[in-house]
Formats: structure tokens, sequence, C-alpha cells
């Protein structure tokens, strides 16, 4: 599935995104074409064009991306963007069945609530010693912590035994901790 997405500060100094993809469904020669849009941290308004074949997304592709381009809108460099690390204390060193299931939920829930507000998407997830790790690549770190605490409350995880830290891009190492306060040391390993 291929993706473009773009963002702009509009005139409120509010973040912006828009975003479109192509999917085609397994064993069908057409797809759809799905464009979605709003302010980043809130629910998207979404608009598709059914039954596109390839030929058809590219030239829905170019289209997309001049109007981006005339409005102002442009890609985010991962460079430009920060890390949300959510992490699960385990009790064991390696993870059991409940915690792979954990991290599937997880990632799952928080994929779905964060690309719907433009916040982001699950970059990995694995596992340290005792700890479960889901990195989050965001052009809004603030906004997506709120997201994410919502998110996880809203799916039932455990609430509990999680810590979310931030990161920028280039330095995971100087992550730190925002959730729960006040802040404990956090690593990933």
């Amino acid at each position: 599935m291929a993706i473009i997405r773009t963002y702009r500060t509009n005139h409120k100094n509010q973040l912006e995104f828009r975003e479109a993809w192509y999917q085609q469904f397994e064993n069908e020669d057409l797809g759809q074409f799905v464009i979605n849009h709003g302010l980043v941290g809130h629910q998207s308004k979404t608009s598709s064009v059914q039954d596109v074949d390839m030929e058809r997304a590219d030239e829905l592709f170019a289209g997309f991306s001049q109007t981006c381009e005339l409005d102002g809108f442009a890609q985010i460099p991962d460079e430009e963007q920060s890390w949300v690390i959510v992490q699960y204390a385990l009790k064991s060193a390696e993870g059991t069945e409940r915690d792979r299931y954990l991290e599937h939920k997880a990632s799952d829930a928080l994929t779905a609530h964060l690309a719907w507000r433009g916040l982001g998407t699950v970059e990995s997830t694995d596992f340290a010693r005792f700890k479960l790790n889901l990195r989050i690549l965001t052009p809004a770190p603030k906004l997506a912590v709120n997201a994410i605490k919502i998110c996880i409350r809203e799916a039932k995880l455990d609430f509990t035994k999680m810590t979310i830290a931030t990161a920028p891009y280039a330095g995971l190492e100087q992550a730190k901790v925002v959730h729960p306060l006040p802040a404990k040391p956090f690593a990933l390993q």
C-alpha cells in the first residue's frame, strides 16, 4: 500500500495533515484511493474513490501531490520528527505468550488511533529484558502522548505497567519519561 502523508501549519498555528493512499484488496484487480485529512490530534475526515486501477491511482497521486503543494502541505522528513516510546514492564525476561498478545493488541490499537489523527505511525516493536517497547514516529509528540493514554485506556490495556518517553529522532538514548510523573530513569534495553 503506497501512502503520501503531508502537513502544514495553518493561520491559527495549528498543525494540519493530509494523506492519501491506494489500497488493493486480495485477489482484486481494482482498489480504492483514499484521502484522509484534518487537524493533527483530532479525528480525521475521509473520502475515497472506488474501483481504481494502478494507472488511475498514479494519476490521483499526482493530482493529490500537486494540490498539497499548492495548499502549502509538505512531507516532514523523519529527521524532523520525534520518537514516542511506549514501554511495558513485563514479569519475565523474554516475555510470554500473553506479552506477545499485548504487543499485537497495543500495536494494532495505537496504529489505528494515531493514524486517523495524523499523529504518526508505530514503526517497530521489540522485547528487551523485562520490557516491551513500541516505537512511534510522530510530528507532534505532546499530542501523541495524550492520544496514546486515551487509546490504551479505551483498548483496556494495562495502563499501570506502561511508561511513555519521548526522544528526538537521532537521539533515542536521550529519551525522557513523560508518563507517569515524577519521571523515573528510562532505558530501552
